[in-house]
């Protein structure tokens, strides 16, 4: 049996333009909506298949306002067993504050007899760009981690944590405990069914502050760079760009 406590993060959906606060600070959600990163999408994934073959159960735990619940909700209509809400505005929060509250989350559930064998995060935040909460609690918990991971399997008292490197396939053995971030594409996330968004309506979410004052993001501001310009390249007309195309094709490796 291997229970998994995965976290998710309310972040404004970035399918549109992305436009900054005033003070470049935070990604500007007003007029787009809020969900989760792919990125997280794909570890709820994860973690709901892992629980189910091997008997655990899945919490889903977010740090962030009060609206964050309709995320938990969310996570909890597709198969999550139960949500935990640490009420804080993102705003006033940096990677080490968010570690730190999930490290505490851990240590209270383990207090209560709630042990998480695995803590399932997204590889970074979707609106600020961190990568660095994975490693800080990790290194709070005193646990081993992996980061940029598309697939776990669960062997006995160890995972087998698999990311696509830049030459090739690569394959980690961890044991468990241990906390592991994932990168999209992977798994395939599932939709919520209309059953499941009934259920989850009438699960409570446990609800918790912050056990202490944030530090804060430390960032100077954010920025979102031009967009990349398109290039058109002219072969020529008619017939006589016939050569050009087959030059093109040969550069571009495309073959008979």
């Amino acid at each position: 049996m291997t229970n998994v406590l995965v976290c998710i993060k309310r972040v404004p959906d970035s399918s549109g333009e992305v436009l900054l606060t005033e003070d470049a600070q935070a990604v500007d959600g007003r007029h787009v909506g809020f969900t989760i990163s792919d990125h997280e999408n794909c570890a709820v994934e994860q973690a709901i298949q892992i629980a189910s073959s091997t008997g655990g159960e899945v919490c889903v735990l977010t740090v962030g306002p009060a609206e964050a619940a309709e995320q938990l909700r969310g996570a909890l209509a597709l198969g999550c067993h139960a949500a935990t809400h640490v009420v804080a505005e993102s705003a006033g929060l940096g990677p080490a504050d968010v570690a730190s509250e999930i490290a505490a989350v851990v240590a209270a559930h383990e207090a209560e007899g709630r042990h998480h064998d695995l803590v399932l995060l997204g590889n970074d935040a979707a609106d600020s760009g961190d990568f660095q909460v994975g490693i800080r609690l990790s290194y709070l918990l005193g646990r081993p981690v992996v980061t940029g991971i598309g697939v776990i399997e669960v062997e006995g008292d160890a995972i087998t944590a698999t990311s696509d490197g830049p030459a090739a396939q690569e394959v980690f053995e961890v044991p468990l405990p241990a906390v592991v971030t994932f990168l999209e594409g992977g798994v395939e996330p599932r939709y919520p069914t209309v059953s499941g968004r009934m259920k989850a309506k009438k699960i409570e979410i446990e609800q918790r502050q912050p056990t202490t004052a944030a530090a804060g993001p430390k960032r100077i501001k954010l920025k979102v760079p031009p967009p990349v310009p398109s290039q058109v390249r002219v072969l020529g007309e008619g017939p006589s760009a016939a050569d050009a195309v087959v030059a093109l094709f040969a550069e571009l490796g495309v073959t008979r």
